[in-house]
């Protein structure tokens, strides 16, 4: 899945990047990751060609169940890629981005595929998997929320035209509160399926929240690399996992 995450990431930064084609001097909306990707495009073009080959060979091994299910979300994905880049004028994309939160689209995404392997081998999990989902999900765009803010300070007055996506943006520092409490809530529940997950949820959350509030004395670049970072803490859990 890491392949295809990464694929993911490195075609919608190309693709964002493809109006530096038509005309350099074009640079609205544009961070310097967009044009590090620009700049060394053959080799990230080259790295998605490899990791397909990589993805088809293992196909294989998957279970018939989850490939199903992750054909779907790829399509799902698909169609969200055709709708936000296919459209030929900036009124259309935002009218596009006015109906898909491209925030909420990344959190649902990325936890489904997550998820899926689970699910797939055990379908009596899907129902009490479903709010921990839920919390993963709303990190992952609580992640990407907080890096749009740090890297647009400006974000007050040239908002994004989606509700949920203003009325997110303005209450970060609450809903990253809230998911930690509601995490915290789920591992103590005695039921509880999988209870390293909301751990993980609230120590994620929680580093999140600690570069939100220090966000002025650290650099956009590593404000946006530790928040990725923060992700991954999970790992530390993974020794409880494995008992």
């Amino acid at each position: 899945m890491g392949l295809a995450v990464w694929m993911l990431y490195a075609g919608d930064r190309l693709m964002d990047a493809r109006l530096l084609d038509i005309d350099p001097t074009r640079h609205e909306g544009l961070e310097a990751r967009h044009y590090f990707h620009h700049c060394h495009r053959t080799m990230f073009l080259t790295g998605i060609v490899l990791s397909s080959i990589a993805l088809a060979a293992l196909l294989p091994h998957l279970d018939a169940a989850a490939i199903r299910l992750y054909l779907i979300l790829g399509g799902l994905v698909a169609g969200y890629f055709i709708l936000i880049h296919a459209t030929s004028s900036a009124a259309a994309q935002r009218k596009v981005a006015h109906r898909l939160p491209k925030e909420i689209a990344v959190g649902l995404c990325f936890a489904a595929a997550t998820f899926i392997p689970t699910v797939a081998r055990r379908p009596d999990l899907r129902v009490p998997l479903l709010p921990i989902a839920l919390l993963f999900a709303t990190l992952c765009s609580l992640n990407c929320l907080f890096i749009y803010v740090w890297e647009h300070e400006d974000h007050r007055t040239n908002a994004p035209t989606h509700t949920i996506t203003r009325l997110a943006l303005g209450n970060l520092a609450a809903l990253a509160t809230a998911l930690i409490f509601c995490s915290i809530a789920f591992v103590l529940l005695d039921h509880l399926v999988a209870w390293p997950v909301p751990c993980a949820v609230v120590l994620s959350a929680a580093i999140l929240l600690l570069l939100h509030n220090r966000r002025h004395t650290i650099s956009r670049t590593t404000l946006r690399a530790a928040a990725d970072l923060a992700l991954i803490t999970p790992l530390l859990l993974l020794p409880f996992v494995l008992r």
